[in-house]
This record gives structure tokens, C-alpha cells and sequence, in this order.
């Protein structure tokens, strides 16, 4: 019964995301101007990169590679002339417009949510891969480096102004054990050390505890 109820809302969601994305790069465009700052499963445990270490795994290997060879292994050429996609230079928010951001079943199950990347500048930058994700506690003390899927990538640019983005796979739960309740997401972009840090928007809804499962259920996809 779960999987079926699971499919069918994942099903009438997918009409909607686009639209979700496009309202959330709207709302990241003025907060700019106002000058306000397909998954397969993991591949493994390692974690897709975090904020104070490789800043987003690419390719085949997991703890990254870093600069242009990860990019021309993992998934294309680099885009001569054009820099990468610095931190400084993006705005992360979850896509929630058009009912995109998931709601939890009753029972629990799991779902997909997107993340939204606007390049706030006014220059095209180059991007592709897995982000960093990190997930932390309610108190802070309980991090969270999310496992990345085997989907293939490729790198692109991203226009000044323009947006992309990537969907977290969710196991959530409602059982009082073995839960991990998350407060903040904190993206890290690929060859990236700095992040960016944005709200979980499920204050009463808890995730499965799979920080040390060989195949999590909670993951990572690439960018685009």
C-alpha cells in the first residue's frame, strides 16, 4: 500500500516540479536584485562532500578528485574561458511553489525534494556533479554528509541570472527510534570549500537514521 500511495504522489508531483523550480528561481532573482545576499540509488557511503572538507565528490570517486580533472572524468569537458560556480555567486532555496515540496506520508516512506542554484551574478559560470550536502542537528552536534547516487553528470554553463538544480532521495519516518531530525541543509558547490546554508522546511518530520548504511535510502543526485 505504501509504495503504490508513494508512486502516485511522486507521479502527480513530477508534472509540478518544473514550475516549483522556476517559482523558486524567481523569488532567489528578487532577493538578488534587492541586494539581499534521477536517482539510481547510492553508490556508496562515502559522503558526496562537506563544507569543511572536497566541497562536493564528482566522478567516480567519492572523496573527490578537485579542479578540472574531476570535472573532465566525472562528466564532460570544462568550458574554456569560463570559471566554475563559486559559492559567493549562487543562492540555494528548496523548490516549494506548485505543492513541489513534498509532504511526508503519514506512515513515513520516502520522497524527493528539489534544490534550486541561481547564479546571482551577471557572468555565464561552469557547474556540474554532485554538491556537498550536509545535514545538522536541531543542537547542532550531529552532522550528516549525505551519500551521492550513481547517476551520470555533466558539466554546463550556467547563465548569469539563470538557475539549475538537484533532488534530495528522503527516507522519512515517523517511529520514536532511530530517527535523525535535521535543522539546516548546508550545500556545498562542486570544487567548492564555502556553503551555503538554508533552512530544513520539515520542522516535525524526521529521516530515517542511515548514517552508517552501506546503501542509504537518503541521498544525493548531480546537478542539472
Amino acid at each position: 500500500m505504501r509504495s503504490n500511495t508513494t508512486a502516485r504522489i511522486a507521479r502527480r508531483r513530477s508534472f509540478r516540479v518544473a514550475a516549483a523550480v522556476l517559482t523558486a528561481a524567481a523569488a532567489l532573482t528578487l532577493t538578488a536584485c534587492n541586494g539581499d545576499a534521477k536517482s539510481a540509488g547510492p553508490a556508496d557511503t562515502a559522503p558526496a562532500g562537506s563544507s569543511s572538507s572536497s566541497g562536493g565528490a564528482q566522478g567516480s570517486d567519492a572523496k573527490g578528485k578537485g579542479g578540472e580533472q574531476a570535472a573532465a572524468e566525472g562528466g564532460g569537458r570544462a568550458h574554456a574561458g569560463v570559471e566554475r560556480c563559486r559559492t559567493e555567486n549562487l543562492e540555494a532555496a528548496f523548490a516549494t511553489g506548485e505543492d513541489a515540496l513534498p509532504v511526508p506520508e503519514e506512515d513515513g516512506g520516502s520522497t524527493t525534494a528539489s534544490i534550486v542554484l541561481i547564479n546571482k551574478s551577471t557572468s555565464s559560470c561552469r557547474i556540474g556533479g554532485f554538491p556537498g550536502v550536509d545535514l545538522t542537528s536541531i543542537n547542532g552536534g550531529e552532522r550528516w554528509s549525505l551519500a551521492r547516487s550513481s547517476e551520470k553528470w555533466n558539466s554546463f554553463e550556467l547563465e548569469g541570472g539563470q538557475s539549475t538544480s538537484f533532488t534530495l532521495n528522503l527516507a522519512f519516518t515517523n517511529e520514536e527510534e532511530g530517527f535523525y531530525q535535521p535543522a539546516w541543509v548546508e550545500i556545498t558547490p562542486p570544487n567548492e570549500t564555502k556553503s551555503l546554508k538554508i533552512e530544513w522546511p520539515w520542522e516535525n518530520d524526521s529521516l530515517v537514521d542511515q548514517r552508517g548504511a552501506t546503501r542509504p535510502a537518503t541521498f544525493v543526485n548531480p546537478i542539472g
